[in-house]
């Protein structure tokens, strides 16, 4: 029987719940809803890394291109480097072109590779891993030489600058994006029609909510962990990280962490969750030697990552209000009461400083805090303080640049269907997914 959290009893399990397959509790706000009318075309996207390309736009307006990897294959280009004489600046800046890879795997692999801390390179923004990507990254008093003398067989480094500044995150203006959706059944005069009239409703301004890939890829729990950690209930926390399953995972995974979610055997858990959860195992080879320590174990994830738990869920909260906001009329606009940024109305990113709306449009925002039995202090922490957040506020509608059919043609990969190749720029903050998912009326996997 599992009993309730009271601190200071030796004997106490948390009151978490491991969620099961099949139930709808880790169901997003956005999930099967659609501002758009227009019919979608379905589909799917990043069967290929090649199907997903994203340029980064820098502040200053330039655009990394895709030079390495400009082929359908994914084979590397010989491309002109020229390294400049160093300058005693301390940061040098590069382009990091990358093919199906993660950006932190890159990052470490790369530290790896010239002899540095990973903690050295800094970057605007995550891209996605399946994809073809480019973007500028900086590194800290690096080899040169190393530096130079690096190779990847998924990772070009090009268009070296010696600066006294690093780059940090949001330090760009936006990307570019190229997405093919595959697999497509209808003709190809079908999917242009209802593409088209997707663009036009789109153009007009979609919410802006933010992507399932927020919320932790096929597992979707990230905001979840987040919610634990601000109620105070780091136990049920790394718990919830440890024994949630979902159905795309393999056996071995999933027998691994229901038997954790039953026994609590962090030693057996040491010997029966596989080892490319590294993430995981590192959690559970920390309470083995401390078993109470809840939070010196989510202190063995990266800081990046801990950091995503508590993001994650802002993030729930702002698709919620988004959402709520346009199921009971008050639509994108601008209203009374409404905080505004560059014209455009807003929805909190809470935290423990957030200045909420007022009118109707705060009812809402303070609606949604009261069904999550959150208050703004909890964004204040104690424990894993570095996880604490002030808030801010993100425009609620979004309205992509040159939106537009690059291609329709036969899906070479899938026979008797369609293809269709969409480009569009979104600014810094913002997901691609949201807009392809209003074309293909599905969620985009």
């Amino acid at each position: 029987m599992i009993k309730k959290h009271f601190p200071g009893d030796p004997d106490y399990m948390s009151n978490y719940r491991p969620f099961e397959e099949g139930t709808d509790m880790r169901r997003e706000p956005t999930q099967g809803f659609f501002y758009t009318k227009a019919q979608g075309v379905g589909g799917r996207i990043k069967k290929r890394a090649f199907d997903f390309i994203v340029k980064e736009i820098t502040p200053e307006g330039k655009k990394c291109e895709i030079l390495a990897f400009d082929k359908e294959d994914g084979t590397k280009n010989i491309v002109e480097k020229n390294w400049p004489e160093p300058t005693g600046q301390e940061q040098l800046l590069l382009t990091l072109e990358k093919f199906n890879t993660d950006l932190n795997f890159a990052i470490r692999y790369m530290a790896r590779g010239m002899h540095l801390s990973g903690k050295r390179f800094g970057y605007a923004g995550m891209k996605d891993k399946r994809a073809v990507t480019s973007q500028r990254i900086s590194i800290w008093k690096p080899d040169y030489e190393k530096v130079k003398n690096f190779t990847n067989r998924f990772l070009s480094l090009r268009e070296a600058e010696w600066s006294d500044k690093r780059i940090e995150l949001g330090d760009l203006w936006g990307n570019e994006f190229e997405i093919t959706v595959r697999e497509i059944e209808l003709d190809e005069n079908e999917t242009r029609k209802r593409i088209n009239e997707c663009i036009a409703e789109i153009e007009k301004g979609i919410p802006n909510f933010f992507g399932l890939q927020r919320f932790g890829g096929v597992r979707e729990i990230t905001h979840l962990v987040g919610r634990e950690i601000l109620r105070g209930n780091i136990e049920g926390a790394v718990m919830l990280y440890l024994t949630s399953t979902a159905p795309e995972e393999d056996e071995e995974t999933k027998n691994a962490r229901q038997q954790l979610a039953a026994t609590m055997d962090f030693a057996q858990a040491s010997k029966s969750f596989p080892t490319r959860l590294r993430y995981e195992r590192a959690i559970i080879h920390h309470l083995c030697r401390y078993p109470r320590d809840f939070a010196g174990a989510l202190g063995m994830l990266p800081k990046y990552l801990r950091i995503m738990f508590t993001h994650a869920y802002q993030s729930h909260l702002f698709n919620k209000v988004v959402r709520w906001r346009v199921e009971q009329g008050l639509g994108l606009e601008p209203l009374e009461g409404d905080i505004l940024l560059e014209g455009i109305a807003t929805a909190p990113l809470f935290g423990f400083e957030s200045e909420l709306a007022q009118g109707k449009p705060g009812e809402i925002e303070k609606q949604v805090l009261e069904e999550e039995g959150i208050g703004l202090k909890d964004f204040k922490l104690k424990v894993l303080s570095e996880l604490s957040s002030k808030g801010k506020r993100k425009q609620l509608a979004l309205s992509p640049k040159n939106l537009s059919i690059k291609e329709v043609g036969k899906d070479e990969f899938t026979e008797g269907c369609t293809k269709a190749v969409i480009g569009f720029y979104l600014s810094k903050g913002n997901y691609a997914t949201t807009v392809i998912r209003e074309i293909m009326k599905k969620e985009p996997r």
